[in-house]
């Protein structure tokens, strides 16, 4: 008994201590856009990221409704007839580094492949991409992209506007990390 009581101890220990990484303020942005059409994109600037450095798991938080248009129009029909945003207000990403070390870090970028699994609208789906990171002035920056598509998460394009709208959206992250105290 003793002896599990201390290998609690000591994992609580070296959780708390591992050192984190995060931002409140990072960028994800999607384009959906087709040919000779009208663009269909957006920018969130208030995802929420968060990463251990200890073991490169990452974690992200965004609330769907801070995605924003040029186009008011496009930006209601996208909460409300495709998002859903009032019933699925969030999207998450979880995810792991491979082979993520802070000492491979440099001002240079550094590539390591991003493994987690997307929720959307309550859909799950698994993502596999490389992730850039880099590491200046003691902030971690990482920029990655990877395609999605509106059928993985039951978002439904109406007959109507199918051809406008991209079969594989393109997602962007920007996120600038700051080290947690």
């Amino acid at each position: 008994m003793k002896t599990l009581i201390l290998l609690l101890a000591l994992l609580i220990t070296s959780f708390a201590s591992a050192q984190k990484y995060f931002t409140k303020t990072g960028t994800t942005a999607f384009k959906a856009s087709v040919e000779a059409f009208e663009p269909i994109e957006a920018v969130n600037e208030s995802t929420t990221a968060i990463l251990n450095t200890q073991t490169g798991a990452i974690a992200t938080l965004l609330f769907v409704k801070a995605f924003h248009f040029e186009i008011a129009l496009m930006e209601e029909h996208f909460n409300e007839n495709y998002m859903d945003s009032d019933k699925f207000p969030k999207a998450t990403f979880k995810g792991q580094l491979d082979g993520f070390s802070m000492d491979l870090l440099s001002n240079a970028d550094k590539e390591f492949t991003l493994k987690g699994i997307l929720t959307i609208r309550g859909k799950t789906k698994a993502i596999e991409t490389v992730a850039k990171i880099k590491n200046g002035d003691g902030n971690i920056t990482l920029v990655s992209s990877f395609s999605v598509s509106p059928h993985d998460f039951d978002i439904a394009i109406p007959n109507i506007v199918r051809t406008k709208i991209a079969k594989d959206i393109t997602i962007k992250l920007c996120y600038e990390l700051v080290q947690k105290n």
